[in-house]
């Protein structure tokens, strides 16, 4: 068995994602462990999508960043540091019914037509990741 390297990457970082199907989706790196994945596929590692045409954003554990399965393979610094911010993300608490906004880490309670529009906030697993970029994703709730 292949030992993999563990990592650390930077902000802006580029990850390659091993599909089922032999080809590679791509995540760029943004604060809270939340990649950006690129819309285009690739059937090569290296061949990093040349435009920032992001599908979905998704925030996953640190392990599945940090653990070297998903290698870097590029890096696309950020202009600024509030471009590594995703973009807002909402809340509902199941107790109260109550809707937040999460954006830029900051929890702001909101009415649920605000919310509209966006994905729910939650932290992913990899092979969550895994199935929603193969078309099996039960795990994403939108207003």
């Amino acid at each position: 068995m292949k030992k993999i390297k563990r990592q650390r990457p930077k902000l802006g970082a580029i990850l390659a994602i091993p599909l089922p199907n032999n080809t590679y989706a791509f995540g760029r790196l943004f604060k809270e462990y939340t990649l950006a994945i690129y819309k285009e596929r690739k059937n090569i590692m290296y061949e990093i999508p040349k435009e920032s045409d992001y599908d979905f954003f998704v925030t996953v554990y640190r392990s599945v960043i940090c653990d070297g399965e998903w290698p870097v393979v590029g890096n696309i610094p950020f202009e600024n540091e509030d471009d590594a911010w995703k973009p807002p993300n909402y809340m509902k608490d199941i107790f109260t019914g109550k809707f937040s906004i999460y954006e830029h880490g900051i929890i702001s309670p909101s009415k649920e037509d605000d919310c509209k529009g966006l994905e729910i906030c939650a932290v992913w697993e990899r092979e969550h990741v895994i199935d929603r970029l193969m078309g099996k994703n039960v795990w994403t709730q939108i207003l």
